[in-house]
């Protein structure tokens, strides 16, 4: 039965690339460009390199150019990093993995001291590029297994299978007792389902019932009409298409709790449905890192200001996040480099993101002993909701919840 299990959850890491475009919330934006780096600041230049696919058909991410670009201009402007500029160099890998392939050979090129907060689905090519050189890959959005398993990646989440963990614990403390949870009919989709179940199960409650919807559907009033039934909560893991199933939902009149993970029912989802009189008001929303309200978001909050940033896109999230990793690690560094980096980030017994994650590490000793996982770390969500259209706290005084023992129990039998 051990090996069994071993061997789905070894299956299931490979599944997560796909899995990662799927919930990944997606929006149209400008090709990409580098910036100027401060003039007032004396120090060499430190820098980095960030890619995401950009004038795409699919899952294009403008905002984490632009959220790296406005990274790059406060930091500047409050001191740079040991008194030298922050220099971001930006790829568009356009969704192609030859054009990834191509970025990981320019930052190689440019001897850049790592990839920060980046986004591409083509890790097992350019994570081998970047092993090679040395370079590390700090803060990816989780979306290619090689991020979870290459010893060059040092991811600040725990991806998919932590948020699901978490989710099917959250919906089932919540009160849901017979859960739907609503995914498209891909492979790669079934680690969703597999990971809300052991979340779910491992809080005391019965395992979600499965309901795939065919990639092409657009009407999905027969899906919901399955989901709703007999079922008290909804888990609708359908990416930024979700607003199909919601507007079915509606049309249903149904009244059963809905829920997800974040950037499927999102703010605007619930500004379009009717904001604080939206039926997704109350839901069950498990994320990575606290709300865009909390304070410690303040600084992003505030270098995004006009600057056609979505700060509620989780990908925005985690390339900010990502950076403030990279700074404070370098800072500890007496020569900035590739190779010291990576020590640092080896031997580091946590890094300090202000709040927005624990204390970070990548130390043997903390990672997820699971084959194909092992780069996960940090394994802790967050219990958030959706109230007055806003996506907040679940309660007052939430804090990060741990998975790590939901994830590592060994199954019955």
């Amino acid at each position: 039965m051990n090996n069994d299990s071993r061997r789905r959850r070894t299956a299931a890491a490979s599944c997560l690339a796909v899995t990662g475009a799927l919930l990944a919330a997606g929006c149209g934006g400008e090709a990409s460009g580098s910036s100027t780096e401060t003039s007032s600041l004396k120090g060499s230049p430190v820098k980095v390199m960030v890619w995401a696919p950009e004038d795409t058909q699919g899952s294009a991410q403008p905002g984490i150019r632009l959220t790296a670009q406005a990274y790059e201009k406060w930091i500047n402007a409050n001191g740079g990093i040991k008194g030298g500029p922050l220099k971001v160099l930006t790829c568009n890998e356009k969704g192609d993995p030859d054009e990834a392939e191509k970025c990981a050979q320019q930052a190689v090129a440019e001897k850049v001291v790592a990839v920060v907060g980046s986004y591409s689905l083509a890790g097992d090519r350019y994570m081998p590029i970047l092993q090679k050189a040395g370079i590390p890959y700090i803060g990816g959005t989780g979306v290619s297994a090689a991020e979870f398993s290459n010893p060059l990646s040092f991811p600040v989440n725990g991806g998919t299978p932590v948020v699901f963990a978490a989710h099917g614990r959250q919906l089932v403390e919540e009160g849901c007792k017979k859960i739907s949870g609503v995914r498209y009919d891909v492979a790669a989709a079934a680690i969703v389902s597999q990971f809300l179940t052991l979340g779910a199960v491992s809080a005391g409650g019965a395992a979600p019932k499965d309901l795939k919807v065919p990639v092409t559907a657009t009407d999905l009033a027969p899906q919901v009409a399955a989901a709703t039934k007999g079922s008290d909560c909804v888990s609708v893991i359908l990416g930024t298409h979700s607003d199909l199933f919601v507007k079915s939902y509606v049309q249903s009149g149904a009244k059963t709790k809905l829920g997800s993970v974040v950037g499927n029912l999102t703010p605007q989802l619930a500004e379009s449905t009717g904001g604080s009189g939206s039926p997704l008001e109350g839901s069950a929303i498990t994320g990575y890192y606290p709300p865009i309200s909390d304070p410690a978001w303040k600084d992003f909050v505030a270098a995004a200001q006009g600057k056609d940033i979505d700060t509620t896109n989780g990908a925005n999230g985690t390339t900010w996040v990502a950076f403030k990793v990279f700074t404070e690690a370098v800072r500890q560094l007496p020569t900035i480099s590739a190779k010291a980096l990576v020590q640092e980030l080896n031997t580091t017994t946590g890094i300090d993101t202000g709040g927005l994650t624990p204390p970070l590490s990548w130390k043997a000793s903390t990672a997820l002993p699971i084959k194909g996982l092992d780069r996960i770390h940090n394994t802790t969500a967050t219990e958030l909701t959706i109230r007055d259209g806003k996506i907040e706290w679940a309660k007052a005084g939430s804090t990060f919840v741990d998975v790590r023992k939901v994830l590592t129990a060994k199954p019955a039998g």
